[in-house]
């Protein structure tokens, strides 16, 4: 609901003030929600991914001893190191300015899932019941997937969504409206 397509509710009237306080609000985060939505979940995802990026950078490569899922296990451990530490560095940067948002959370998404299937995933599991006993945050030999599944879909968010008002993303493509009006939703 845009406040402009319904204001009666967000001005003082004939309703009671403490019906009217709740609806400006609910106008106002309706109105601003794709404002500040999006930026507080890349923000949030660009500090997680930024300091496991950079604390990759300066720590030893540990990627020799994991087996990835294909077509990664095609490339070397020094290569998949070398890949992830990027995408996790240069990643967070874009999701910070919202720049090409949706290209680098579905990235980011295909970087957490195979780190849910090479790290997080439980090494054997024979059941559902054994399977789920990995959805923890701490890995207690069954695997620990329930942090980087979580990333998963506050990535997914993104894909959907967008950047947000808030972004460089927005900006470019408010920049050049003319030459792109056709494709714009009404």
């Amino acid at each position: 609901m845009n406040p402009s397509s319904n204001s009666s509710t967000c001005k003082r009237g004939s309703l009671a003030p403490f019906l009217v306080f709740p609806k400006c609000i609910q106008c106002w985060l309706n109105y601003e929600g794709n404002t500040y939505a999006p930026l507080a979940l890349r923000l949030f995802l660009a500090y997680e991914f930024l300091e496991a990026g950079l604390e990759k950078l300066s720590g030893e490569n540990w990627f020799s001893e994991l087996v990835f899922p294909f077509p990664f296990n095609l490339l070397s451990a020094d290569m998949n190191w070398m890949l992830s530490t990027g995408l996790e560095i240069i990643g967070p940067i874009t999701l910070i300015l919202g720049l090409a948002t949706r290209f680098f959370s579905l990235a980011l998404i295909v970087l957490t899932l195979i780190a849910i299937a090479t790290v997080h995933w439980p090494t054997e599991w024979h059941t559902l019941q054994e399977l789920w006993k990995g959805y923890v945050f701490t890995d207690q030999g069954y695997g620990n997937y329930k942090l980087p599944l979580i990333y998963v879909f506050m990535l997914v968010s993104l894909v959907f969504s967008g950047a947000g008002k808030l972004s460089l993303d927005a900006w470019l493509f408010y920049r050049n409206e003319p030459a792109t009006k056709w494709i714009k939703p009404k």
